[in-house]
């Protein structure tokens, strides 16, 4: 059995001339949302043991600020260039190519695609948009993640920060 918790990465400060988005830093909120949204999951007793990310800075960010929560190495953070804009294809196949096959699986990215590939797994369970530092989890009853494509995805929960 696996779990996968597809995260929006935080709220972050909008690019400034000449900066790429790529570079884009989380702001004020998006630095006290995202250890957050991890301590409401560890609160919650859901577990982690690979951390994944889009390389760019504002995912990048969450995602370490969830591993320190989690009290894992930040040298141990898995990045993927693929994750910066990717298409739900692309979700698909970093997440069937997960190596040393972990158990619970976090995974940073970027709208629209992650609210997309959220939307993609679960029949029954739409949402219109995740917000940011947002976490939607399905679990899988595969034993390797090169399964993960074909595999029917049950769905666990739908949290972001403002939801109280």
């Amino acid at each position: 059995m696996k779990t996968l918790l597809i995260i929006r990465h935080a709220k972050s400060i909008w690019a400034n001339i000449g900066e790429r988005d790529f570079d884009r830093p989380l702001n004020e909120r998006g630095k006290k949302d995202a250890p957050e949204m991890a301590e409401k999951l560890l609160a919650d007793q859901v577990k982690i043991d690979a951390f994944v990310s889009s390389p760019a800075k504002r995912a990048k960010k969450t995602c370490k600020a969830f591993m320190e929560v989690y009290d894992t190495e930040k040298e141990n953070i898995i990045l993927i260039d693929e994750l910066y804009n990717a298409q739900v294809s692309t979700f698909y196949n970093v997440v069937s190519n997960l190596q040393h096959n972990p158990h619970h699986v976090a995974l940073f990215s970027h709208n629209p695609g992650i609210s997309e590939f959220a939307n993609s797994l679960c029949q029954g369970v739409d949402i219109d948009d995740m917000p940011t530092c947002a976490v939607f989890a399905v679990e899988i009853p595969i034993d390797d993640w090169k399964d993960f494509g074909s595999a029917e995805k049950k769905f666990l929960f739908f949290k972001y920060p403002k939801q109280g």
